[in-house]
Parts: structure tokens; sequence; C-alpha cells
């Protein structure tokens, strides 16, 4: 499309760089900004350690994926063993975070060049530890404070995008980690809950960019 002359918001390198979870993570935290702990490879029993090192209770994630389809949480030694080697016989990779533990809800902040649009507060349903909108989270408006919109901003500007949702999660410290960086962010959830009329920011904001 660039080629072409057209207007695209997120250039193709940012869209790559937040859909790849380890590129992201490593970008992330090359401009310091707070992650969880991550550890990726391709064999079960380095997996396996990494299980043991992150005290038996992890989220594995697909590499490549959005709104929390193909995420797992393993406190299980011999379902962790399971679900590496049938990923390492796939020739897949495995990424893996420790469980964080949170008041049990998190935060997308939405990111529009250098502006903070607003955020939501998702929380996930009873019982439940995922806090997707996709998968059964409810959304309700967020007041950001200024700390909350940097972060946000900085990791949007950390994957070379204009417009994204950047999610934070507060661990048991009271710390704010940045998640994810989702450069194709949808708003179906976020609108109605916060008010905001997204597809008209978006058009302003290309109209003067």
């Amino acid at each position: 499309m660039r080629r072409q002359g057209k207007k695209g918001l997120n250039p193709p390198r940012a869209l790559e760089s937040a859909v790849d979870k380890f590129l992201a993570s490593e970008l992330l935290q090359s401009h310091g900004l707070d992650i969880p702990h991550t550890f990726c490879c391709q064999d079960s029993d380095t997996a396996m350690e990494a299980f043991e090192r992150f005290g038996k209770d992890i989220v594995v994630k697909p590499l490549f994926g959005a709104e929390g389809r193909g995420i797992l949480r393993i406190e299980d030694e011999q379902l962790a063993w399971r679900v590496f080697r049938a990923i390492e016989k796939i020739g897949g990779v495995i990424y893996l975070q420790p469980y964080i533990k949170h008041p049990g809800w998190d935060l997308r902040i939405f990111i529009l060049g250098d502006k903070v649009l607003g955020g939501m507060k998702r929380t996930a349903p009873q019982g439940a530890w995922m806090t997707n909108v996709a998968q059964g989270g409810k959304g309700e408006a967020y007041k950001l404070n200024s700390n909350l919109e940097t972060i946000g901003i900085k990791a949007c500007k950390a994957v070379g995008a204009e417009i994204a949702g950047v999610d934070l999660i507060l661990d048991e410290n009271g710390k704010w980690l940045v998640l994810e960086v989702n450069a194709v962010p949808g708003w179906k959830a976020f609108a109605p809950v916060t008010g905001i009329d997204i597809a008209r920011e978006i058009l302003i904001y290309a109209n003067h960019s």
C-alpha cells in the first residue's frame, strides 16, 4: 500500500514487531519498560527447566496470536511436559512466562499518535483468570493517571506504531507490567464503555498526519 502511495497508520515493521510476542518483548525491554519474565525455546527439557524456575505456575502463549486464543495456564508438571512435547513435535516455539498474580483485572490503553484516547479496565469472569473481553472479560472505563499514559505511549513507540492497544497488568508488588502491544486494536468493546468515538478520532488523525 505504501509503495502505491496510499496512507497506512502503522508501518509494516510495526505490525511485524507487535505481532511477534518475543520480538515485542525485546523491544519493550530495550525501551526501559517492565514486562513479565519471558522465556523462549524449542525443546521440552529446556522448557521444563523454566517451568521449575518460574515456580511451576506458568502461562504458555502462542508466539503469534490475539484475543487470548491458545493461551494456557499450567501448574501441573505432567501437563507441562505434554504441552511442551506437543509444541516441540510440530517444530513450534515454546513461549512462556510466570503466571502474574494480579487483582483479577488488567488495563487496555488506546494510543493514537502521541495521544492517549482512554483506558478500559478488563475484569476476568468469576473463577477465571483471563481478562480478555473476547474470553468473557467485562470492560469498563478507567481513568488513567499520567504514569499509565506515559507507559502506554512509550510502549506504542517501542514497536514503532502510531495506533495501538497497550495491555498492562498490576503485579502483586504494585508494579505495572506491559503484557502486549496490539498494533491492530479493535474497539468493539472499548468504544461503548468509554464513550469515545474511536473511528472518528482515527479519521481526524489520518487527515492531519
